[in-house]
């Protein structure tokens, strides 16, 4: 049977419109680039009808404790990329295992992308499941719900790029190699040393960072406004790869 024009110049088109919007991501450069998508990153996004963490793999969503009821997530571009970007989710009510999709920010990880193995001045973000127990900053408190130390010996030094000075004015201590229930600059490394340290939630300043995961003021404040410790908080951070794993 022989297909009219008009039936084969729409099955053309349909064809067309899926090859577009299959490839239209997958162009290197646009990777290098910030998501032009992102800059509508605070606004609330729908529930999310999941009772996992999405892109999460089983390794790491075992690890995310049970009673933990709001979970941000760190989604590195690559192994070796700098962007990220940073989703909080949370479940609503008492008995609701469902996790909602809050908000969302670009963000950056270590200058030289991800590690399973970190150690001191690797330059890369560790991947894994870590407690959110501490905050502090160079500022006032915001209105944190973790416990908050507010300290100008955060300060970023100003030997430093002036885009970096004000990186610290706002932080939240990741638990990776560290004491729970102190200051984030606290120097406690019960790992030793040589695992690395003060892998924190900082403010952005545009680029990769020595092993913490940055993300613009708002989102910090977003964060340690909300981030409540009767929720047994966590970060699950690595590159998408990593984390689906």
């Amino acid at each position: 049977m022989r297909i009219g024009g008009a039936v084969r110049a729409a099955v053309a088109m349909a064809v067309c419109g899926v090859l577009v919007t299959s490839c239209g991501s997958g162009d290197d450069s646009a990777k290098k680039n910030d998501d032009a998508g992102r800059g509508k990153a605070n606004a609330p996004a729908r529930a999310a009808d999941s009772k996992r963490i999405p892109d999460v793999g089983d390794r790491l969503q075992s690890k995310i404790p049970k009673n933990s009821r709001q979970v941000v997530a760190v989604y590195g571009d690559g192994e070796d990329w700098v962007k990220s970007t940073i989703v909080l989710y949370t479940k609503s009510g008492p008995s609701d295992d469902t996790w909602e999709k809050v908000r969302s920010w670009p963000g950056h990880n270590g200058k030289k992308g991800w590690t399973t193995d970190h150690h001191e001045n690797d330059k890369r973000s560790p991947v894994g499941v870590f407690t959110l127990t501490d905050a502090g900053g160079v500022l006032a408190d915001p209105g944190a719900g973790l416990p908050y130390t507010q300290s100008s010996s955060m300060q970023a030094p100003h030997y430093w790029p002036k885009t970096h000075w004000h990186d610290f004015d706002y932080v939240i201590a990741i638990d990776y190699n560290r004491a729970k229930g102190t200051p984030p600059n606290d120097p406690t490394r019960p790992q030793g040393q040589t695992k690395g340290g003060s892998i924190w939630l900082h403010m952005d300043h545009g680029s990769g960072t020595s092993g913490c995961v940055s993300l613009p003021k708002s989102g910090m404040e977003y964060l340690l406004r909300t981030l409540d410790p009767k929720q047994h908080p966590v970060v699950v951070m690595g590159d998408r790869m990593n984390l689906k794993a």
